[in-house]
């Protein structure tokens, strides 16, 4: 697989009022979210309703991968650390993306899953999100706060996690770990983003197991919150909503 040596950034105001218009389109284009008491139902919008959660299992694919990140702090974490104890659902994106259905709607999943998720207690302290930069030159820790801060401004019992790496020596066994294809486009102005890659969301399992791998077609959240609750259910730490 071909590994990233992203472009150097240009100036970074003028990116970051451009990736906030990104990102609110892409919460535009989303199926709304309703009041959080209507349960796993409360995001609409789809043309087929996901199974109840604890019905069906979900295979382990395979064990997470370990790497060296950094988070919007500039703190060095370990991707052991932050994928393990809880249910995690992990997207890789940049943030220079403007392809529609590849980070900003990745984004924009997330964001309504922490938005249903975070109030619900069912989640709390055992769900977390992780959006995981693969444009280290240009996603400094520094970028990357600048990118999350209306989703750490939240104030919900669910973690989202917004990681970079600092080089690309570190960045690269983490993609080939994941299978995660990223190459530069040919044309660095292409309207869509200097960087071409698939979308693929990773959901782990409390014991840093990856379960699920979701895509552009299957990225729906009311189903990755099926998932989630029915890997708790496996786990003990949630009832399932077929017993009694």
């Amino acid at each position: 697989m071909p590994h990233v040596h992203p472009p150097h950034p240009a100036g970074l105001h003028v990116r970051t009022r451009l990736l906030a218009a990104r990102i609110a389109l892409a919460l535009l284009a989303l199926p709304p979210a309703l009041p959080a008491d209507d349960g796993l139902a409360a995001l609409e919008g789809f043309s087929y309703q996901p199974p109840q959660p604890g019905t069906y299992t979900l295979p382990v694919i395979k064990p997470a991968a370990d790497g060296q990140v950094i988070d919007h702090t500039g703190q060095t974490r370990s991707l052991h650390d932050l994928t393990r104890g809880a249910v995690t659902v992990m997207s890789f994106i940049y943030t220079r993306c403007a392809s529609p259905r590849a980070c900003p709607f990745a984004t924009g999943v997330l964001n309504q899953i922490h938005e249903v998720a975070g109030a619900r207690p069912e989640f709390a302290g055992r769900l977390r999100l992780i959006s995981m930069s693969f444009d280290p030159e240009n996603d400094t820790a520094r970028r990357m706060s600048d990118y999350s801060r209306w989703a750490r401004e939240r104030s919900v019992p669910v973690d989202w996690h917004f990681l970079t790496t600092r080089s690309a020596t570190e960045l690269n066994p983490i993609l080939d770990a994941y299978g995660q294809a990223v190459n530069r486009r040919s044309n660095p102005r292409d309207p869509q983003g200097p960087l071409h890659h698939t979308l693929r969301v990773f959901l782990i399992d409390a014991e840093g197991r990856i379960r699920n791998i979701y895509s552009s077609d299957t990225l729906d959240p009311r189903l990755v919150l099926t998932d989630i609750r029915t890997l708790l259910i496996e786990s003990g730490t949630a009832a399932s909503p077929t017993a009694g």
